[in-house]
């Protein structure tokens, strides 16, 4: 019996101890806290298109019910929440824009091969020519 009780004080001790010996270890390891705020930004490259109220498919209201309108600087982008600005970056000549999604898109299909982004058609003025249809883009979540 008494045997026992030494295996078993044995095996607690060293449980113990190596809780305490991780505890320490990950304390060591965890980053130091500032006071300053961290951002990061998140940038993505990939295509974008324009699209207008002539576009095929098109519905009056956007899907954050607001009433889609072709001359405002706004943009459908899948993952990012409604009113998210984002700049958009013309890789070709470095123009850019700022954008503000308020719709989802591009289609799925699209998506799948590289398209981020669908520019209302004059936030996509600004920075190249519709007759375009496509650019190469960066994005910045801002």
């Amino acid at each position: 019996m008494m045997q026992k009780n030494k295996i078993i004080l044995l095996a607690l001790i060293t449980f113990i101890g190596g809780v305490f010996s991780h505890s320490q270890l990950y304390a060591r390891i965890q980053p130091p806290v500032s006071d300053m705020p961290q951002t990061v930004r998140d940038i993505q490259f990939g295509k974008a298109s324009w699209y207008s109220r002539q576009s095929p498919g098109i519905n009056k209201r956007t899907a954050n019910n607001e009433i889609f309108n072709d001359q405002a600087l706004t943009a459908a982008m899948w993952n990012v929440p409604f009113h998210q600005l984002v700049k958009v970056t013309n890789l070709d000549n470095g123009k850019s824009v700022i954008v503000r999604v308020n719709d989802r898109g591009p289609h799925k299909r699209f998506v799948r091969k590289g398209r981020l982004i669908d520019l209302s058609r004059q936030a996509f003025v600004q920075i190249a020519s519709p007759n375009k249809g496509l650019i190469n883009v960066q994005l910045e979540l801002l």
